[in-house]
C-alpha cells in the first residue's frame, strides 16, 4: 500500500515538475529497503555550500524564536488585557451597585436633613409661642398683683367699715331684722377672713352703703320690691344658693344649657322651656318642653333638629329664635324655633372660636351669648385684644354688630360670665363650692370694678351660667344639673 502511495505521489510530481524527477530504491545501511527521489530547483543553478546554509537556517531560527517569542508575548498580553477586561466589567458592576448605593444614601440625608429642618422650624415656633406665653404670664402675674393690693385694700376699707358700724350700732339697724347670713356671721371670728359668711357680709357690706341700709329701713315697700327682684336695674350685689330642677340623664347631658325666653313669642310663653346637651361632636337636638312639670320630669313636647351642628354652651333663645355659634366658626346663626329653619347667618368679625379664648373650664367657649334687660349680647375675645374680654350688642333680626367695648379682665382667666343690666359679671371657678363674683364691667361707664359675691357650685362642674331678665334669676348647668339662683340687685 506503501508502494502505491509512493508511486501515485511520484506521478503526481512528475506532472507537476516534468520528467526531470528521479526516483532510486536501495537498502539502507541497516538493510531495510528505501525509495528517495530528487528534484531540481526551478530557480537555483547549485546549491549553496554548508558555509552559506548555515547562517540562513540560524536566522531562520532566530526569526522563528522571534515570533515564538512575540506570539508568548502577545499571548501574554492578550491574557492579561482578558484580565483587565474582566476586572473591568466587575469594577463597573461595583461602580453600579456603589453609586446606587451612595444615590440611596444621598436620598436618605436630603429626607433627613429636610426633617431635621421641619423639626427646627417647629422649635423655633413652639419656643416663640412660650416666649409669648412667658410675656403674657408676666403681665397677667403684675395684673393679679395690682388686683391683690387692690384687694387687700378693699378689705381693710370694708373691715374698718363693719367694725364702725358695729361700733356704733344705730337703733335703727338694731332694730331691723338680721338676715340668716348676717346672723351666722356673728358666730365668725372677726380675722376668720376666708369664711364664706363673712365673704357674703363683706360683700353686701361693700356694695350697700350705711346710708342705703338706713334708706331701705325708712323705706319698707323699695326694700320688699327689692328682694323680689322686680324693681328697675341696678348692681348685682348678692346671689342665693343653687336650687335643683333637674338632673340629665345620660352622659351627653354633663354639659349642656337651658333656657326660657324673656320676651317669648307666640305660640311659646314663658313656661316654655328648652334644654340642649353639648357634649358630642355634632350637637343639634333641642329639646321643647310646654312647660316648667314637663321640664322637671324629663318629657319634651318636641325635639328640634338643627340644620347647622352648633358649638359648646353659648347658646340663648330670644323672641322666640334660638341664637347659636356654628361648629368649628366664628359664625352665628339664629333659628327661628316656629318655622324651624335658620333665617340669618353673620361672622362675629375677628372673634376667636373653637378653642382660642375659652373660659377657663374649657369647652370650646370662645363665643359666648347673652340677654339682659339691654337685649342680645355677644361675650368673646380677639386676637387685637389679646385675650381680653370684648363685649357687642347684636341686633336680633340681622345679627349686626351694633356697639362693642373692650373690657381688660382676660377671658381664660374666668370660669363664666353674665349680663344684668348692661353690666358684666365674671365667675371665678366653675368647680369651687366658694367661688367669687369677682369683676364687674360697666357698658354704661366703661370702667371694672372688683367683687366678692358668693357663687356656689354645688356639683362641682358649672359649663354654663346665664341671667333670665323676666324672671329675675341666674340658670346655670352645674355637671348634670340644672339649677336657678336668685339675685339682689342694688338700687341705681
Amino acid at each position: 500500500m506503501l508502494v502505491a502511495c509512493l508511486l501515485l505521489s511520484l506521478s503526481l510530481l512528475q506532472g507537476a515538475l516534468g520528467s526531470t524527477v528521479h526516483l532510486r530504491r536501495a537498502n539502507d545501511r541497516h538493510g531495510r529497503c528505501t525509495y528517495s527521489f530528487t528534484v531540481p530547483s526551478p530557480h537555483e543553478a547549485s546549491c549553496p555550500g554548508s558555509d552559506q546554509a548555515m547562517p540562513a537556517i540560524l536566522d531562520l531560527q532566530r526569526e522563528s524564536n522571534m515570533q515564538r517569542s512575540e506570539l508568548e508575548s502577545a499571548k501574554a498580553r492578550l491574557s492579561l488585557l482578558e484580565s483587565l477586561v474582566t476586572q473591568s466589567h466587575a469594577m463597573e458592576d461595583s461602580s453600579a451597585s456603589t453609586v446606587e448605593s451612595l444615590q440611596r444614601q444621598l436620598a436618605s440625608l436630603r429626607m433627613e436633613t429636610t426633617q431635621q429642618k421641619s423639626q427646627a422650624s417647629r422649635m423655633e415656633t413652639a419656643y416663640r409661642d412660650l416666649l409669648r406665653n412667658k410675656s403674657s404670664l408676666e403681665e397677667e402675674k403684675r395684673h393679679l398683683e395690682r388686683e391683690k393690693e387692690e384687694l387687700e385694700r378693699r378689705l381693710e376699707n370694708s373691715s374698718q367699715e363693719i367694725t364702725q358700724l358695729r361700733a356704733n350700732q344705730c337703733p335703727q339697724v338694731r332694730d331691723t331684722p338680721v338676715p340668716d347670713s348676717l346672723q351666722r356671721s356673728k358666730k365668725v371670728s372677726r380675722w376668720d377672713m376666708e369664711s364664706p359668711d363673712y365673704q357674703e357680709l363683706k360683700s353686701e357690706m361693700t356694695e350697700v352703703s350705711a346710708s342705703s341700709l338706713f334708706q331701705e329701713r325708712s323705706s319698707h315697700s323699695r326694700l320688699g320690691a327689692e328682694d323680689t327682684g322686680t324693681a328697675g336695674c341696678g348692681e348685682l350685689v348678692w346671689v342665693g344658693e343653687p336650687v335643683t330642677l333637674r338632673k340629665a340623664e345620660t352622659i351627653v347631658g354633663k354639659y349642656g344649657v337651658w333656657m326660657k325666653d324673656p320676651e317669648p313669642a307666640s305660640p311659646y310663653t314663658r313656661e316654655t322651656t328648652w334644654r340642649i346637651d353639648t357634649v358630642g361632636t355634632d350637637i343639634r337636638q333641642v329639646f321643647e318642653y310646654d312647660s316648667a312639670d314637663q321640664f322637671m320630669q324629663g318629657y319634651p313636647s318636641k325635639v328640634h333638629i338643627l340644620p347647622r351642628s352648633m358649638e359648646s354652651t353659648g347658646a340663648v333663645i330670644y323672641r322666640g329664635s334660638l341664637y347659636f355659634q356654628r361648629r368649628k366658626s366664628r359664625i352665628l346663626a339664629k333659628y327661628d324655633l316656629r318655622k324651624e329653619t335658620i333665617t340669618v347667618q353673620k361672622d362675629l368679625t375677628n372673634a376667636g372660636y373653637h378653642g382660642q379664648f375659652p373660659y377657663s373650664w374649657g369647652g370650646y367657649t370662645d363665643i359666648d351669648l347673652a340677654v339682659d334687660e339691654m337685649g342680645l349680647w355677644a361675650i368673646y375675645s380677639t386676637q387685637k385684644a389679646k385675650g381680653a374680654i370684648v363685649l357687642s350688642t347684636l341686633d336680633p333680626e340681622t345679627l349686626e354688630i351694633r356697639q362693642t367695648w373692650e373690657t381688660n379682665i382676660r377671658k381664660q382667666s374666668v370660669a363664666n360670665s353674665f349680663m344684668i343690666c348692661g353690666t358684666l359679671y365674671t365667675i371665678s371657678s366653675y368647680s369651687s363650692p366658694d367661688a367669687m363674683i369677682h369683676f364687674a364691667y360697666n357698658t354704661a361707664t366703661s370702667t371694672r370694678k372688683l367683687l366678692k359675691i358668693h357663687f356656689e357650685n354645688r356639683y362641682k362642674y358649672s359649663s354654663m351660667v346665664d341671667y333670665n331678665p323676666t324672671e329675675r334669676k341666674l340658670f346655670a348647668w352645674d355637671n348634670f344639673n340644672m339649677v336657678t339662683y336668685d339675685i339682689r340687685l342694688s338700687k341705681m
